[in-house]
């Protein structure tokens, strides 16, 4: 009977330490319990039983460590010179890893070099188009100036037509353009009062010496009359009367005429007049 419970005791033992070697730590409370429900003296032997798992286990580590221990030397060996490998290699790494960044920052700084040249190349391209533009508009507008300087008003409104119609609208989004097409009409009002302004000083100097102008008109026109007077009497007298000559002959020239342009000249005025 004592002999059968104790093989019952002990099959219980190994199961429970079966389960405790399988079983999750969390989940070992509930079967350790198991222990002290049996018998009173179940733990003294299950406690024994267990320090002779521990002792076996103990045995097999250790022989598993003799089996293995001069490969885990080999193993520590070649870590050791792996270690020492690796220090190595990480500093040909951080050495290649900073010649690479200062060839790198060479590089990128040439490289922000050669976008700002190839801004600078885009922006002055853009500049010489629009200057291209610009500029016979701003020569029109010089043009425009010298002419009200030299008070030429009527090429100065012609210039300022082709500037309102033609320049100004090809570069209009330009501030110096917006401010051109402001001042035309200020300049085309300008050019009306100093218009003006001349006019009424011609017309005051024509009624002030109209008198004298009147005079001097009549003066020349009777001079006129007068000097045709005398040129058809002078003609009428010259060929109404007759030529004579001691020799017979008739004189070589007569008023400034030969005997052979005589008639010429006398049928010429004849038939002018």
């Amino acid at each position: 009977m004592a002999e059968s419970e104790t093989l019952e005791s002990i099959t219980e033992h190994e199961r429970i330490l079966q389960e405790i070697e399988s079983t999750d730590t969390a989940c070992v409370g509930p079967t350790l319990r198991s222990v002290y429900d049996d018998q009173p003296n179940a733990h003294k032997r299950f406690m024994e039983k267990l320090d002779a798992r521990i002792r076996n286990h103990d045995r097999e580590i250790e022989k598993m460590c003799n089996f293995h221990h001069q490969g885990f030397v080999d193993a520590i060996t070649e870590l050791l010179k792996v270690r020492a490998d690796a220090k190595k290699l990480m500093g040909q790494v951080t050495d290649t890893n900073r010649r690479l960044q200062d060839a790198g920052k060479e590089v990128t700084a040439q490289t922000e070099e050669v976008i700002r040249c190839r801004v600078q190349q885009r922006n002055m391209a853009t500049t010489v188009e629009k200057l291209q533009l610009c500029i016979p508009v701003l020569e029109m507008y010089s043009k425009l100036k010298e002419q009200l300087d030299s008070k030429r008003y009527y090429a100065a409104l012609k210039t300022m037509e082709q500037l309102e119609n033609t320049y100004i609208p090809r570069v209009s989004q330009y501030r110096f353009c917006q401010i051109m097409a402001e001042t035309l009409p200020k300049l085309r009002e300008e050019i009306k009062e100093i218009s003006m302004s001349d006019l009424k000083d011609f017309l005051e100097s024509i009624r002030k010496h109209s008198d004298k102008i009147g005079e001097t008109a009549m003066k020349q026109a009777q001079q006129h009359r007068t000097f045709n007077s005398a040129v058809q009497k002078q003609a009428s007298g010259a060929y109404g009367k007759p030529v004579y000559s001691l020799n017979g002959r008739a004189p070589a020239q007569h008023n400034g005429l030969s005997p052979a342009e005589g008639p010429r000249r006398r049928r010429t005025q004849t038939r002018r007049y």
